[in-house]
């Protein structure tokens, strides 16, 4: 597991993304108490997380012969715009693409939405140019306006696909917009703690087998958890605007690596603890 602590709802909304929505978006108490000890969780701290996460609208109550819990249908168009964002946007935007702005205001007695719009904005990958415009590549539209349509917010919103035009040079400005040491700072230590991971698992003896399934999945759920967060903090921009010792790139190629060693047999893993089928297929 990464040296590093993780919360573990984030842990669980990871085995939820990641595995249970192929397997039925269900499972027991029980069987999730039993997986997340594996990731060093404790009972306790699995039932005050589902408590946390069933408030938030995330998890609902379902029987199945036991007591368990299921995404909540709300849910689930999030984790497939997260799909997106994790598994499919992992190279560089395209310069000539251009560019995805949002500006909006808030009238001082709603405020709320005001932080509200800035933290999604900020988890989308957008850089803050000014107060109230905000700066994303054009890739990002589609997603901008679902998530601004599912919370509610579009009234405060326009949405522009644009150009940069005039007057200063963007990789000179680009850094007063996004926070670039922070992301470096994050992308360094994803790479510190599953550079070894890699190099152990990929660097085994020929004709010496793979790491068994529960092996995966403790390595796999926190590397998962750990790595979600930057594909929505960073919105991949593009190589031109880039400071020169940029890591993410290398740090992508990691993330594939591992998600290609370790995701498979992850999700068996799960399905044989839980009995669960996967419905994917």
């Amino acid at each position: 597991m990464s040296d590093s602590p993780l919360r573990p709802s984030s842990l669980i909304n990871t085995v939820y993304g990641a595995f249970l929505r192929r397997l039925g978006g269900w499972i027991s108490i029980a069987d999730l108490i039993t997986l997340m000890s594996e990731l060093d969780v404790d009972g306790p701290a699995v039932r005050s997380a589902i408590s946390r996460l069933k408030k938030k609208g995330v998890l609902e109550p379902e029987r199945r012969g036991a007591t368990g819990y299921r995404l909540s249908p709300s849910v689930v168009p999030v984790f497939d715009e997260g799909d997106r964002r994790i598994f499919g946007s992992l190279e560089p935007a395209a310069l000539a693409d251009g560019w995805a702005m949002a500006v909006f205001s808030v009238p001082e007695s709603e405020r709320s939405h005001r932080y509200q719009l800035r933290t999604r904005l900020t988890w989308l990958g957008f850089g803050n140019i000014a107060p109230g415009v905000w700066l994303a590549p054009a890739r990002v539209l589609d997603d901008a306006r679902a998530m601004l349509e599912r919370l509610g917010l579009s009234a405060y919103v326009h949405l522009f696909a644009a150009d940069y035009a005039a007057f200063s040079e963007l990789a000179d400005t680009v850094s007063d917009w996004w926070d670039f040491p922070a992301l470096q700072r994050q992308y360094a230590e994803f790479a510190d703690t599953y550079g070894p991971v890699a190099e152990r698992l990929t660097g085994r003896p020929e004709g010496q087998e793979g790491p068994t399934d529960a092996e995966a999945f403790r390595h796999y759920v926190p590397m998962l958890t750990q790595w979600r967060r930057l594909p929505y903090l960073d919105p991949g921009l593009p190589t031109e605007l880039l400071p020169a010792d940029w890591d993410a790139v290398p740090a992508r190629r990691l993330f594939q690596q591992l998600h290609t060693v370790l995701a498979g047999p992850s999700l068996h893993h799960v399905a044989r603890v839980t009995g669960l089928t996967d419905t994917s297929r």
